[in-house]
């Protein structure tokens, strides 16, 4: 049992990066699904599978790399709320990340979301993970 399932499976997508594999699998949670469209969305991958099983499930996620020089599409990826200090943030005070090239991944009221859909509809939230 780990005490932080989204660095699990953020470290699990970082580690399958850095080793050039071309697809991980996770186990499977509620959030984890919801993070994984917005990086599917956001072209950060290049496709996703939600397996059930008995217990838990599994999400296979294939991981996209650049045709011509095969660089990672992920450049780093990183938690930001951890379960020992917590970080929230506002609708105006959600941060850019490499001035709009990355995202932040944010859990609102409204669910899920990107920084950039939470300042549309302003709301704020806990600030998950970025990725550029």
């Amino acid at each position: 049992m780990t005490t932080d399932p989204i660095a699990d499976y953020l470290t699990r997508i970082r580690n399958a990066v850095l080793a050039n594999h071309r697809v991980v699998e996770i186990p499977a949670s509620n959030l984890k699904k919801e993070i994984t469209k917005i990086l599917f969305d956001q072209g950060y991958i290049l496709s996703y599978k939600f397996e059930d099983n008995a217990t838990q499930g599994i999400i296979k996620i294939a991981l996209k790399y650049d045709k011509l020089t095969k660089e990672p599409v992920i450049k780093a990826i990183q938690r930001i709320s951890k379960p020992g200090l917590r970080k929230y943030a506002g609708a105006n005070e959600l941060p850019r990340i490499l001035n709009g090239l990355g995202i932040a991944i944010v859990s609102t009221s409204h669910g899920v979301m990107t920084g950039r859909q939470a300042q549309a509809e302003k709301v704020g939230g806990e600030v998950l993970c970025y990725v550029y």
